[in-house]
C-alpha cells in the first residue's frame, strides 16, 4: 500500500497540531479506493425539476492511520473529487469537490453538464462518474468504481435570466433577452443598495467583477465575483444586462406623471413592481398620458455616483389591448383613454418583461401597507459576520402599538440601524437625542451593549428601545407549580433545555421566564413562542410522563421530547417500528436506518405514536407540523447513521 511521507519541517505547523522535531518523517497510511453507490440509473430532466435533487452519489471512507500519536491526520486529507464525464475513458471530465461522502445533483446541475457536454436534448445518453481521491495534489489518485447514469436532458430556454438575492436565492423577478442572445433587461423594484446576482438559464452565474472601480462590469469568474448592488435610491429601477458586452445598466425612475385631462403622481409597489394611481375624471373619454422627466441612468462609466448620473427620460405607449411599451423619450408617451366621467384606477404591471401591461378599474383604490412582521437590525452582529446584513430581527408584538421584540445575539462594532424593510438601507430608525430613544433616519446608530445574549425591545409609536441581558431561562407552571425551575443553557445560543415532569394538566399553562425574574416571559402554542403571551397548554394534549423541554428564544420554538422519535415514510413505510431513535442527551436521538426503496412522499420525525406531533421541513432546519423531508428520496440504497438534533434543528444521514 502506498504512503505518504511528510516532511514536517516544511509543513508540520500549517498541517498538524503538533511535532516532535523538525525534519521527522510522519507516515499516513490506509487510503484505498471507494465503492460508489448512486440512487439512480435512468433519469429523465424537465425544467420543472430544475430544483429538485435528481441523484445522490455516495461512497465509503478508508480508514487512514499515521505512523506518530502525537500529530493528527489533517481534515482535508484525503483530498476528494468527484469526476463528471460525457465517456467511460474520462479523457475530459468536470470535476465537483463534495463536503461530505454524499452529494445530491439537481436537476438543473445535471443538465448544464449535460449541455456543456453537447448531448442532445430529448435523447437518452450515458453520463458517467468517478469518486478520486489521494493523499495530495501531487500524489496518485484511487479510484472508484465507473457509473454510468443515462440522462435525458431538455433544451436551455435562455430567454429568461433570473434575479437571485445576495444569498443566491430566486427573487421571483426575472430580465428577459427576446433573442436568447445574453441581452437581457426588465424592471425591477428594490430598495437602496440592494444586492443582487443574475442567473441564465443553463444556470451561469453573474455577479460583479470583483474589484473597486467597475461597478457595472460582469463577470462571471464566481471564485471572484462579488454581487452587484443598486445605488442609493430605492424604487424602480429599469435594468439591462448583456453577457457579450459584460456591461449592465440601472435607470432609476423616481416618479411616473400622469398629464393631460388628469394630473396626478402614480404611487410605486415595490414588491410586486406595479404603479398605481386613482384619478376622478371630470368628462367622459378622459385623456391621460404616463411619463417620467427625470430618470437617471447608472452605468460603468458614472458607477453609482448620484452627481454622474445620465438624466433620462420615459415615454409608456399603451395600446388597446392592455399592452405597454417605452421608450427613452417623455415626447412619446401615449394615449390612455378612460370612459365616463368618475373614478378610475390606473395600473401599470412591469413584474413580467413578457407581459407589460395596464388596467383601469372603476372606482378609487386605497392602499394600505400593513405594519412588518418583522423589524431587522442591521449591524447588530458585524462583529460575528464581519458585515451588515438583515439576518437578524425582532418580531410584531401589536400592531395597534407599534411594538417589537427578539432575543438577538449581540455582538456590533459601530452600533446598529432598526428598519421595518429588509434590504432598506435608507429608511431606518436610529438613536434619538439620548440611548434608548428613536429617531427616523436620525444621525447616529444605535449604541449597542457588550457583546452577549440581549432582549431587545422596541417601540415605534413613542420611539423608544431597550436592551435586557439574558443570562438563564426557567420554566414554571407545570402540574400548577410555579415555583421556577432553572434549564440548562446548551451550545447554540438562545437554546435551553429542561427536564419537566407533567403529572396533570395546569390550569392557567406554563411559562418561560427570563433572568429567573417575572418580567419577561414566554408563553405560546403549537410550538412556537410568544414574548407576554398566554401559558404554554402542551400539557393537556400529551400523555403524562418526564420529557425534555427544549426551547429556543431566539427562534421562537419549543418542543417536549421523550426517550425515543420515529422515522415515518421511509422507503413509502409510515410506521412506528421501522426506524426508532433513542435518545442519546437532551435534544439529541441516534440510530439506523435502511434505505432500499423510494420514498415518493419524504419522511417526517415523529415525537410521540400519536399523528399529531411531528417534524418536517428539511435536513438542515427542522421546522414543527413542516412538510414532510424531501430530501431523503435523494439518498443512495444503503445503510445510514441518522442523528436527529433538535439542539441545531437537523437531521443527519452519515454512510456507514
Amino acid at each position: 500500500m502506498k504512503k505518504l511521507i511528510i516532511f514536517l519541517a516544511v509543513c508540520c505547523s500549517a498541517l498538524f497540531t503538533a511535532c516532535e522535531k523538525d525534519g521527522d518523517e510522519i507516515f499516513v497510511s490506509g487510503l484505498n479506493s471507494s465503492t460508489l453507490l448512486t440512487s439512480e440509473s435512468d433519469i429523465v430532466l424537465s425544467q420543472e425539476t430544475k430544483d429538485a435533487p435528481m441523484l445522490a452519489l455516495s461512497w465509503n471512507e478508508s480508514e487512514l492511520s499515521i505512523s506518530s500519536a502525537v500529530v493528527s491526520i489533517p481534515d482535508d486529507i484525503p483530498s476528494v473529487a468527484i469526476e463528471v464525464s460525457a465517456a467511460e475513458d474520462f479523457k475530459t471530465y468536470q470535476t465537483i469537490k463534495p463536503e461530505s461522502n454524499i452529494y445530491s445533483f439537481t436537476g438543473g446541475e445535471l443538465n448544464t453538464m449535460a449541455k456543456n457536454f453537447a448531448y442532445t436534448p430529448d435523447v437518452s445518453i450515458p453520463m458517467y462518474f468517478r469518486v478520486n481521491l489521494a493523499y495530495g495534489d501531487n500524489t496518485d489518485p484511487y479510484y472508484s468504481n465507473v457509473i454510468a447514469v443515462n440522462i435525458t436532458s431538455y433544451t436551455i430556454d435562455m430567454s429568461k435570466a433570473f434575479v437571485l438575492d445576495a444569498d443566491k436565492v430566486e427573487t421571483g423577478f426575472v430580465l428577459y433577452a427576446p433573442d436568447s442572445d445574453g441581452e437581457y433587461s426588465g424592471f425591477i423594484g428594490t430598495t437602496a443598495w440592494s444586492n443582487w446576482f443574475l442567473k441564465e438559464g443553463d444556470g451561469s452565474l453573474w455577479g460583479n467583477e470583483g474589484a473597486d472601480g467597475k461597478e457595472f462590469l460582469m463577470s462571471s469568474d464566481e471564485s471572484s465575483m462579488w454581487n452587484f448592488w443598486y445605488p442609493g435610491f430605492g424604487g424602480c429601477y429599469y435594468t439591462t444586462a448583456s453577457t457579450l458586452s459584460k456591461e449592465w445598466t440601472a435607470t432609476y425612475i423616481p416618479n411616473l406623471t400622469v398629464s393631460g385631462d388628469v394630473s396626478a403622481e402614480m404611487t410605486f409597489v415595490k414588491s410586486e413592481v406595479k404603479w398605481y394611481v386613482s384619478v376622478s375624471t371630470a368628462k367622459d373619454n378622459a385623456v391621460v398620458k404616463v411619463s417620467c422627466s427625470d430618470a437617471k441612468l447608472y452605468n460603468f462609466s458614472t458607477a453609482t455616483n448620484d452627481d454622474a448620473a445620465i438624466s433620462k427620460e420615459i415615454g409608456f405607449i399603451a395600446d388597446a389591448n392592455g399592452g405597454l411599451t417605452f421608450d427613452m423619450l417623455a415626447a412619446s408617451a401615449g394615449d390612455i383613454t378612460f370612459g365616463t366621467a368618475g373614478d378610475y384606477t390606473l395600473t401599470f404591471y412591469l413584474s413580467d418583461p413578457l407581459n407589460l401591461h395596464y388596467e383601469i378599474t372603476a372606482g378609487a383604490t386605497e392602499e394600505v401597507k400593513p405594519l412588518s412582521g418583522y423589524l431587522y437590525l442591521s449591524g447588530v452582529d458585524d462583529g460575528i459576520s464581519g458585515s451588515w446584513t438583515f439576518d437578524n430581527y425582532l418580531r410584531l408584538l401589536s400592531e395597534e402599538d407599534s411594538t417589537f421584540a427578539g432575543v438577538i445575539n449581540v455582538n456590533s462594532l459601530w452600533g446598529y440601524n432598526m428598519s421595518l424593510e429588509k434590504d432598506n438601507w435608507n429608511d431606518v430608525y436610529k438613536m434619538g437625542d439620548t440611548e434608548g430613544t428613536l429617531k427616523f433616519q436620525g444621525a447616529n446608530n444605535i449604541t449597542a451593549p457588550d457583546p452577549g445574549l440581549y432582549l431587545i425591545q422596541a417601540d415605534l409609536k413613542n420611539l423608544t428601545y431597550s436592551h435586557t441581558e439574558v443570562t438563564s431561562l426557567s420554566y414554571g407552571g407545570f402540574n400548577d407549580d410555579w415555583s421556577l425551575v432553572e434549564m440548562t443553557s446548551e451550545e447554540v445560543d438562545g437554546v435551553y433545555s429542561g427536564s419537566v415532569t407533567i403529572n396533570v394538566a395546569s390550569e392557567y399553562g406554563a411559562k418561560l421566564y427570563i433572568n429567573g425574574g417575572w418580567d419577561y416571559f414566554y408563553g405560546g402554542e403549537g410550538g412556537n413562542l410568544s414574548l407576554g403571551a398566554d401559558g404554554i397548554t402542551d400539557d393537556a394534549s400529551i400523555a403524562t410522563g418526564t420529557y425534555d423541554l427544549v426551547a429556543n428564544i431566539k427562534n421562537q420554538t419549543y418542543v417536549f421530547l421523550g426517550d425515543e422519535v420515529y422515522i415515518t415514510g421511509l422507503n413509502d413505510v409510515w410506521d412506528f417500528t421501522s426506524v426508532v431513535l433513542t435518545k442519546a442527551s437532551a435534544g439529541v436521538y441516534t440510530g439506523t436506518a435502511s434505505i432500499s426503496a423510494d420514498s415518493p412522499y419524504g419522511m417526517a420525525i415523529h415525537l410521540d405514536q400519536s399523528w399529531n406531533r411531528y417534524y418536517g421541513g428539511s435536513f438542515d432546519s427542522m421546522s414543527y407540523l413542516g412538510a414532510n423531508m424531501t430530501e431523503v428520496q435523494s439518498l443512495a440504497n444503503g445503510t445510514y447513521n441518522v442523528i436527529v438534533d433538535f439542539i441545531h434543528n437537523t437531521c443527519t444521514f452519515e454512510v456507514q
